[in-house]
């Protein structure tokens, strides 16, 4: 099976900057492309049961209204999740990726697309959606559900695209980093750009070694490599170092039992996340 892009989309302003991100990886990883959206049953509209406060003829009167109500809203859902599909296959199209197809879904968020999982190359979606897109400085209600659902890589995006130019790659020397770093190395999602190694812990010979280590791994396989060594903790000299060295894609592993997974995957995933002032790839 040929897995594609998947790119996630709602009525939030994330929708954009994720279909741009995915086109972007779709024509970098030379794959097509899907774009998704999902009407989720869980919106649908509640009705109260009034028959202890109004008439049985006045209660039927209002419950016909409101199914009509629901039915009217239903039909415009579907309408507006064609419109927001139509465009987003124009748009990927007009930057270039060839294969674009498009996916209208009812059901679970999370469940659809693990059932997409298998098709799937890299998943991209919006740091936050339609119901949660103004709660800046928190990430979306389906983020931390779907990190720890798919076994996918996933692009979260911010709200405007930028080409990456540059990647940070946060490690940490365990295997399971080393992984991820492997992962990064063999894709062709980042062939091009610098890879700027980056360590969140006191410098120490045995940190040095495990850096240029992992540094030859990466010029082995073709990337400019700058190695760092940053004193403090993870969730916060991180963050800095991409911002003084203007990073355009963090990426990060989200397996294992390092501490950088307790920032991803775990009681404090938003600690990460919800700090990261660029889009961010969660390897899996």
């Amino acid at each position: 099976m040929s897995r594609k892009v998947l790119a996630c989309i709602d009525a939030s302003p994330y929708a954009q900057a994720v279909c741009d991100y995915a086109a972007w990886a779709a024509k970098k990883l030379q794959v097509a492309m899907s774009v998704i959206h999902v009407l989720d049953n869980a919106d649908k509209a509640v009705h109260t049961d009034f028959s202890g406060s109004i008439g049985l003829g006045s209660q039927e009167a209002l419950l016909q209204q409101l199914a009509e109500l629901d039915a009217q809203h239903a039909k415009l859902a579907l309408q507006r999740g064609r419109i927001m599909l139509d465009a987003a296959k124009a748009r990927a199209e007009a930057a270039g990726v060839k294969e674009v197809d498009e996916r209208l879904r009812h059901g679970q968020l999370v469940e659809t697309l693990a059932a997409l999982e298998e098709e799937t190359r890299l998943l991209v979606l919006g740091k936050r959606g339609f119901t949660s897109a103004d709660a800046h400085g928190h990430i979306g209600l389906h983020v931390e559900r779907v990190i720890r659902s798919l076994h996918k890589p996933i692009l979260l995006t911010q709200q405007s695209y930028t080409e990456p130019k540059s990647i940070m790659l946060a490690f940490d020397g365990s295997a399971t980093a080393l992984k991820g770093l492997e992962m990064l190395a063999a894709s062709p999602l980042g062939k091009g750009l610098p890879v700027h190694l980056v360590m969140a812990s006191a410098t120490t010979a045995a940190t040095e070694a495990h850096m240029e280590a992992a540094a030859g791994i990466l010029r082995n396989a073709g990337f400019e490599t700058k190695v760092a060594i940053v004193g403090g903790e993870p969730e916060e000299v991180l963050h800095q170092y991409q911002q003084q060295h203007n990073i355009d894609l963090l990426v990060m592993g989200a397996y294992g039992h390092s501490r950088i997974r307790q920032f991803i995957v775990g009681s404090t995933t938003t600690a990460m996340i919800s700090k990261a002032k660029c889009s961010l790839l969660i390897l899996r």
